[in-house]
């Protein structure tokens, strides 16, 4: 890499803001933020990057502000992937087992899991990486790790994630031309994971729920396991709009009303309470009451939990979320939803803070929900330092197409050294 190994430095691309970080793992194992860079994301929409020139100028942006605060300079980078066109099937897969004593080994798994990445897509889709959810030794389930284990044949069930190959180099193209590299693309609600929950938890059985801009990242883990991972393709934005519509005021204004005084519970809301908006372009103020705003809120935010209850009913692990829900994301914070969620799904609930995983040196900034995912990347970025590229468990789409391109190439070498043998042989013998 070009930068030390001491400290990692990733990008969030998000609806509404562009995070760069940089952060340093400490001997406690713990992550202390170096630096941080914000700014108001452009051209990206629901996760997905639609005008490169803008969004390659905000991460630049974005980048010198982090370099700046942290005094480190980078040139790799981190980087999460999300967005509408993310979704995930189940498959199921089997093999006969040879070799001495049929005794499986890592080979076995590893052609399995290969196999996967062979399944019969929809144009312009790849697989981003395929998490083996368990496996069937003769009939015998319930196996995690069968490796050493004889049998005659072996099964799996997989959790295979799926995205536009567009999307990622578009990513790929807005970090190239402003000046970084990618080194690896992550999948967000991944990296949210990692930064958010423990491990008591997705033993237990949890549903990560990460409230962005754009769009509401899902993961439900049980067993330590990811079981299910989805992008429902609308967030917090979707509320301004109803509030800037529903009041007709302007953008600006509507997020303000919405981060400031909005709530969820509309019954909680005070009937005597407004706030005065002002007017637009010289027109009278507009007087908003306090219950009228929470009802537009609760509205749509019911919207987005049904959404929710959806993902985790077709999980299969609606039963199995002992832990409940964890909350995170920009629109965690806003007023009551813990309760509102409660209510809709019966769950336990409760907001997500990247905090625990910080000494008392971090830039107090990160703290916030919103960061979530951001603090995510620079962990599991460590994580993947540590295992080999074939080895690791979240593969980088990116790698996948240039091991496309590379396989290409490697066979075009092959017919033109065969072809050139042949007029050889040609040559000699006359």
């Amino acid at each position: 890499m070009s930068q030390n190994n001491d400290y990692i430095a990733a990008i969030d691309i998000g609806t509404t803001k562009i995070v760069a970080i940089v952060g340093q793992k400490e001997q406690n194992s713990k992550i202390n933020i170096l630096g941080i860079g914000q700014t108001e994301s452009k051209g990206v929409k629901r996760g997905v990057v639609l005008n490169i020139e803008e969004t390659s100028n905000a991460i630049q942006e974005a980048v010198e502000q982090a370099q700046i605060t942290s005094g480190k300079t980078f040139k790799e980078v981190y980087v999460g992937i999300a967005g509408q066109h993310i979704k995930s099937v189940k498959n199921r897969h089997s093999k006969y087992i040879q070799g001495h004593e049929n005794e499986i080994t890592q080979d076995d798994i590893d052609e399995l899991i290969e196999d996967m990445h062979k399944i019969a897509l929809e144009a312009g889709e790849e697989i981003i990486h395929v998490i083996p959810q368990n496996y069937i030794v003769d009939n015998e389930t319930g196996v995690k790790n069968p490796v050493g284990m004889s049998g005659k044949k072996l099964e799996a069930n997989f959790h295979i994630v799926i995205g536009q190959v567009a999307s990622a180099r578009n990513i790929k193209k807005c970090i190239t031309r402003a000046g970084m590299e990618v080194r690896k693309l992550i999948l967000e609600p991944l990296a949210s994971s990692d930064a958010i929950l423990t491990e008591d938890e997705k033993e237990a059985g949890v549903a990560l729920v990460d409230i962005g801009g754009g769009s509401t990242d899902m993961a439900v883990y049980y067993d330590g396991i990811i079981r299910h991972t989805a992008v429902i393709p609308f967030g917090g934005n979707v509320v301004t709009k109803d509030i800037k519509e529903g009041f007709s005021i302007l953008q600006r204004h509507a997020e303000k009303l919405k981060v400031e005084y909005g709530q969820s519970l509309a019954d909680l809301a005070s009937e005597n309470k407004v706030v005065t908006i002002p007017g637009i372009s010289g027109r009278e103020p507009k007087e908003i009451s306090f219950k009228s705003l929470a009802h537009i809120i609760q509205a749509r935010m019911e919207e987005i939990i049904e959404a929710v209850e959806f993902e985790i009913e077709n999980s299969g692990y609606r039963n199995k979320l002992g832990a409940g829900i964890a909350l995170t994301g920009g629109g965690a914070l806003l007023k009551h939803l813990s309760q509102l969620i409660n209510y809709k799904t019966g769950l336990d609930v409760r907001i997500g803070y990247p905090n625990v995983l910080f000494n008392n040196k971090i830039n107090t900034k990160a703290k916030h929900p919103m960061y979530s995912t951001s603090v995510g990347l620079i962990l599991k970025g460590y994580d993947l330092q540590k295992k080999h590229k074939n080895d690791e468990p979240y593969d980088i789409i990116n790698e996948e197409i240039e091991g496309k391109t590379k396989n290409k190439d490697s066979l075009i070498s092959v017919l033109r050294d065969t072809i050139s043998n042949i007029f050889e042989d040609k040559d000699s013998k006359m």
